[in-house]
């Protein structure tokens, strides 16, 4: 395995004899694994198949969590387990069923297995110990008492074993640390949000542990970010990160910057957040704009607004999104394997095809009262649009992800617009068959986010707002009608850009062209399937964070 990980500099000494266990868990944990291993033999005869050379089978499973009705009430390591083992149950029909379509790798999400809303001290009878894979060689199904607490360990290390695959999964791990070490914390050690990787013959080959928390006031920042890499008979290397890494330079940039990475696996526990942020929408970004393959699951709970997971290639993904359901999914894809030979999308020229031309200086200008004309009213202003005089377009602002906007209305069958805010400038060409009874705006940010994280932001959006007044603009839509032949440009000062494309029904699209030309970044799109929800150039300057 490769991994660039910093582990601790004192190895590792395995208990003897390991700490009390509880015999009911034991038993308990046995018998089901029995079950599962021939279930497992079974499916392994049955999925016999060749894989494609260049190409692999992933899998990534959308985990409905049972949860823990108090978590912030202490419970004992007994009843943690047997909340986790509830989960673990899932886990295992799902590592069956992936099995059988040939799954090499499966990865399952963020606080899947122990859940969500602790406190530091509630949440210690759910953490496992997990030894340092550099320093310590260890297949816990196969020595499940070398170290203390690692019965969830044990049972994932089995999944792995039996199914011949690779998984990932996410956990909550202690490690012991010594009052002379300066961050040690005052209880005596560190609590981390922690992924693992096990090979298919069941070893503990990385772990990560999460760098960029989330208000998770349970865990510890580590005290050196993680650079974890593993390596695959599939696919080569494979990175990992977390959840909100995904927004951060630190890991998530610099595995695929520095270390050259092609494939990422990413569990998380998202909760959507219209119009730039929802989960599938900004996976399928990263893996755009760096040219990589993403595998991304995410926890399902839509009364938080969590759920999207998918499969992701810079030319196609598999995906879910579904907030009516209350049951989870499991995706299964062949793609190709990503090789160093693919650039990035974000040191890239345009693609090859069609593309718009670029607008010139000429932006059309309305005047148009803040309640928004209805459709008999609209060619009226349609004919104004047209005529391009010479005043300048009208400029509202509205919040727009807790951050100032500064927009300008999109109307008539086409146009060309411009709005700048700070340093950036956005640039906007469209034009569509016929109008629809819905109100679009063109918006820029240029500035520090504040809110639910701070972190430097550049944005070029076109969004359908949610009604037909400009104080809609910005609101969470997911439905719309109008087909928007468009190009999108700005003069971003980072190169850090993501191209969010949204359709109707929270369906993803791919641009048809991305890249840089005379200085600006740009995105375009001709003939989409369906209603255009939000198109935008996400930019991150990671230097002024």
């Amino acid at each position: 395995m490769t991994s660039v990980e910093l582990c601790d500099s004192n190895p590792v000494t395995p208990s003897t004899p390991p700490y009390r266990r509880n015999d009911l868990w034991t038993k308990v944990m046995l018998e089901a694994c029995c079950v599962v291993f021939l279930l497992l033999f079974c499916c392994q005869i049955a999925s016999a198949e060749v894989h494609r050379e260049g190409h692999y089978v992933a899998a990534v499973y959308e985990h409905q969590p049972i949860l823990s009705p108090d978590p912030a009430t202490l419970t004992d390591r007994h009843s943690a387990l047997e909340l986790m083992s509830k989960n673990l149950y899932i886990y295992e029909e799902q590592v069956i069923a992936a099995a059988k379509q040939g799954a090499q790798i499966i990865v399952f999400p963020e606080d899947g297995i122990h859940g969500f809303n602790f406190t530091r001290e509630t949440i210690y009878p759910y953490l496992e110990f997990v030894p340092c894979p550099q320093s310590v060689k260890w297949n816990p199904c196969r020595e499940p008492h070398l170290f203390s607490d690692t019965e969830v360990l044990q049972r994932l290390s089995c999944m792995a074993l039996r199914s011949k695959m690779f998984l990932v999964a996410n956990i909550g791990a202690k490690q012991p640390c010594k009052y002379n070490d300066p961050l040690c914390p005052p209880d005596g050690r560190y609590q981390f949000n922690t992924d693992v990787v096990f090979n298919a013959n069941g070893t503990l080959v990385a772990r990560y542990r999460k760098q960029n928390l989330y208000f998770e006031y349970a865990f510890n920042t580590p005290p050196e970010v993680d650079h974890v890499l593993f390596d695959t008979p599939f696919a080569g290397k494979f990175g990992m990160f977390t959840c909100f890494d995904i927004l951060f330079y630190e890991p998530a940039v610099s595995l695929v910057k520095e270390y050259n990475v092609k494939q990422v696996v990413y569990p998380t526990a998202w909760m959507n957040q219209l119009p730039l942020l929802s989960a599938i929408e900004f996976q399928q970004a990263f893996a755009t704009a760096f040219n990589i393959n993403v595998l991304a699951a995410n926890i399902h709970h839509p009364t938080l607004g969590m759920t999207g997971s998918g499969i992701y290639t810079p030319l196609k993904s598999f995906i879910y999104h579904n907030m009516e359901s209350h049951d989870g999914k499991l995706i299964v894809a062949e793609i190709s394997v990503m090789t160093p030979e693919h650039e990035p999308h974000l040191e890239s020229n345009a693609r090859p095809g069609k593309s718009i031309e670029y607008p010139h200086n000429n932006f059309a200008s309305l005047h148009i009262d803040d309640q928004v004309c209805n459709k008999e009213e609209q060619k009226a202003h349609c004919w104004v649009a047209e005529k391009k005089d010479k005043e300048a377009p009208l400029i509202f602002y509205r919040e727009m992800m807790y951050d100032n906007f500064t927009l300008v209305p999109v109307w008539g069958t086409k146009g060309e617009l411009q709005v700048c805010a700070n340093t950036l400038c956005c640039y906007l060409s469209y034009q569509r068959p016929t109008i629809s009874d819905e109100l679009y705006a063109l918006g820029v940010f240029d500035g520090l986010h504040t809110v639910h994280g701070t972190y430097y932001v550049q944005v070029c959006a076109l969004v359908k707002c949610g009604g037909l007044s400009y104080s809609t603009c910005g609101q969470e839509v997911t439905y719309a009608t109008a087909l928007i032949d468009f190009q999108l440009r700005g003069n971003f000062s980072t190169s850090y850009i993501f191209p969010l494309l949204l359709m109707s029904g929270m369906k993803l699209d791919f641009t048809d062209h991305l890249g840089w030309k005379n200085n600006d970044y740009f995105m375009s799109k001709s003939g989409p399937s369906s209603g255009l929800v939000t198109a935008a150039l996400y930019g991150r300057c990671y230097e002024r964070d």
